[in-house]
Order: C-alpha cells, then sequence, then structure tokens
C-alpha cells in the first residue's frame, strides 16, 4: 500500500464528493491547500485527533501546504455539531491560554517545520458588515435546524444562540480564506465542512474535498471527547496513557491500532499482551522508547503485582482540604466538578478508604487516588 493508498483508507470515514476524484488530484503534480481546524475550547488535545493529525503529517510530507489551524475566533462562537446543549461561552483570554498549549500537544505528532500554524481570528476579525450579511446569504437556517441534535434543542425547548447557527458559515470562510483544496475533520464536522465547499464552490467555481476520519471511542465507550472526561490527552504522563490505553475493552484494541497508532496490529493472539503492545506502542509515540518501557514496567509492578507505587508526588497545601479540593489542587481532577463526578462514581480513596463524601478532609501526609493508577501525597503545611 502506498503513502495516497493509506491516507485514502486508513481510519477513513467518508470522503466526498467522491474518493476517485480526490485520489486523482493526490496522485496529480499539484501542491494542494489542506488544512485541520480545532477550536481551543480546552487545554488539552486527546489522542482522537491522532488520527487527523497523522494524516495532515503525511500529507507535508508529500509536499503539500498544510497548515493546522487554531480557531481562535470560532471558539468565541462554540460549535454545538456533536453537542446536545451550548457551549460555555469563553472568554478571549481563555482561548489565549488554551490555544498556547495546543502547539506544543500537536508537535509530538507534527513537524511544524513542514506545517503552518494560523489563527482565524486573522480574517474572520476583519470581515465588514456587508461582507458578513454577503456570507450569509450563501446559507439557509432550515439546513441548520434540520440537523439532529439541533430539532431535538429545538423539540426540547432549549436556546439556540443566533451565533451558532452562523457557526458554519464561518468554518466555511476558513476554508474559502486559505483557499482549501482538502479540508480534514471528522464526522461530526462534515456539516460544517460541507460550508466551505459551498463557498469555494459559490465564489471560486472550485471543487474541493472533504477527508472525514472515524471517530475514537473514548474509555467510557463514547465518542472520545474534550468535554466528557473520557480522553487520553496528548500531554498525558506517560504512566497515564498506559494506564489509559490498559483499561480499553478489549474490543477497542484493534480501532486504537487503527486510529491512534502509525503502525498496523502486531500478530498477538493473548489479549493482554497485545493491550500492552498497544499501549507501549502510544507511549513510544508521544513520548519515546525509554518513556513507555518505564511506563510498562510501572503498570506491571503496581497493577499487576498489586504493590504501591513508591514514586507517589507529593503536593503541598497551605491548609487541611477536602478531597474535592485536594484531587484539584494535585492535578488528579482537571476541576472541582470532575472531582465532584470522581466521588460519585466511588472512584477516589483517602489511605486506601472510599471517599463517600465531598467534604471527606485529607490529612498531612495521607495519600489520594483515583481509581488504581493515579496517586498523590498530600503535604500540609
Amino acid at each position: 500500500m502506498d503513502q495516497i493508498e493509506e491516507l485514502l483508507t486508513r481510519g477513513v470515514a467518508n470522503i466526498i464528493p467522491s474518493r476517485e476524484k480526490l485520489e486523482k488530484l493526490l496522485r496529480s503534480e499539484r501542491k494542494l491547500n489542506v488544512y485541520l481546524g480545532i477550536d481551543p475550547t480546552s487545554v488539552h488535545i486527546h489522542i482522537g485527533h491522532a488520527t487527523h493529525l497523522h494524516r495532515l503529517q503525511k500529507l507535508a510530507d508529500l509536499g503539500h501546504h498544510v497548515t493546522f489551524l487554531i480557531g481562535d475566533f470560532t471558539a468565541l462562537v462554540g460549535d454545538t455539531s456533536d453537542k446536545d446543549s451550548e457551549r460555555p461561552i469563553l472568554t478571549p483570554d481563555q482561548i489565549e491560554a488554551n490555544w498556547q498549549t495546543y502547539k506544543n500537544q500537536a508537535e509530538k505528532i507534527i513537524d511544524f517545520s513542514k506545517v503552518a500554524v494560523r489563527r482565524n481570528s486573522e480574517w474572520l476579525d476583519k470581515l465588514s458588515a456587508r461582507e458578513i450579511l454577503n456570507l450569509m446569504f450563501q446559507f439557509s437556517l432550515n439546513d441548520f435546524n434540520s440537523r439532529e441534535l439541533i430539532k431535538k434543542r429545538l423539540e426540547s425547548g432549549s436556546s439556540i444562540r443566533l451565533p451558532e447557527a452562523f457557526y458554519p458559515a464561518l468554518q466555511g470562510y476558513d476554508s474559502y480564506s486559505m483557499d482549501t483544496d482538502i479540508q480534514l475533520g471528522g464526522s461530526d464536522q462534515t456539516f460544517n465542512m460541507q460550508a466551505g465547499r459551498t463557498l469555494q464552490k459559490s465564489w471560486r467555481d472550485k471543487e474541493s474535498f472533504i477527508l472525514v476520519g472515524q471517530f475514537l471511542t473514548g474509555t467510557d465507550g463514547r465518542k472520545m471527547s474534550k468535554s466528557w472526561g473520557n480522553a487520553i490527552w496528548l500531554d498525558d504522563s506517560p504512566n497515564d496513557i498506559y494506564g489509559k490505553v490498559m483499561s480499553i475493552k478489549d474490543k477497542l484494541i484493534d480501532e486504537y491500532f487503527l486510529l491512534a497508532t502509525n503502525i498496523s496490529k502486531p500478530e498477538i493472539s493473548n489479549p493482554m499482551d497485545l493491550k500492552k503492545a498497544l499501549a507501549h506502542q502510544i507511549v513510544l509515540e508521544l513520548h519515546s522508547e525509554a518513556a513507555s518501557d518505564a511506563a510498562q514496567s510501572y503498570f506491571e509492578s503496581t497493577f499487576q503485582q498489586g504493590q504501591t507505587p513508591t514514586d507517589i508526588p507529593a503536593h503541598t497545601l497551605t491548609s487541611t482540604p477536602t478531597i474535592v479540593n485536594a484531587l484539584f489542587e494535585s492535578g488528579l481532577a482537571i476541576s472541582k466538578s470532575e472531582a465532584r463526578r470522581l466521588v460519585d462514581q466511588r472512584g477516589t480513596a483517602i489511605d486506601g478508604q472510599v471517599v463517600t463524601s465531598y467534604n471527606d478532609e485529607v490529612p498531612s501526609g495521607a495519600t489520594i487516588s483515583v481509581g488504581s493508577r493515579k496517586f498523590a501525597k498530600i503535604i500540609l503545611e
């Protein structure tokens, strides 16, 4: 299988308008404009994006003009393509803080000497009222309202802000502004990416393409999402990545090899050994072989053999904390709401005793844990 064949098949859910046309274009001598856009609505990128990032890098290696687009303007609006409620509105400062982390994480997969980084505020901030009106004339509100999740929200009486309806047009303008030949994204983005094809056809009489990647299933069995706490983050520690991969169901192993690694599944019949090979490969690709070997040793000694870790990180706090505050301050939970959810799920412990109340206090010197993988020692000043 050559590089173009792999681009068109590995982890691909759909190609619009057709695979045959895109293959012909990729095998021509033209250097194409390609982009992948991500709105910085979180401080993390998860490995569900890895399949798109790998594909972006392969297109760059083939010599195409490739852009990693930070949706700093569209993040002000919030895309609800895969959400059954409004996204929280972020401030410009929050968006800026989030996007600063994205490039550092993406460069675990992408060589930015070959890939441009741009922000869509470069052009969206400059649109005049007349240009915005012209953009709105290209689309129908009926198309937006007919989407399944939007219909459910309308039928339930939930609020839909006008900027949400305008979001696909803004994303479409990204594609037009960069004169895009190929857009990369997940199937939840298909409607928005089609807006880019509409503008390219309407304003340039140009055929453009959409390469839709498959979803990676999260650790809870749903689509991996920045919003649902079921992700393996690109900036997770090697031990956390390895442990999270080992927690997935065996039926997902094939999917993770396909979408979250650069290799084919090895011929290993034992599911435990196969999953270890998967976890080792993912850590290797995101960190290093040494880090991957160490994470595997840590997992085997701590979880398979039941040993307590000897290198539990210590966190110094200024006053006796509740378990919720301790989980958040120590980094075992990314927010206090996640910490409360972990307590509700009986997934946290203080010195091995399962926590049942948000207000349980953590004494100095105690070890808190989340599940069987994450530990922290709390020291009080």
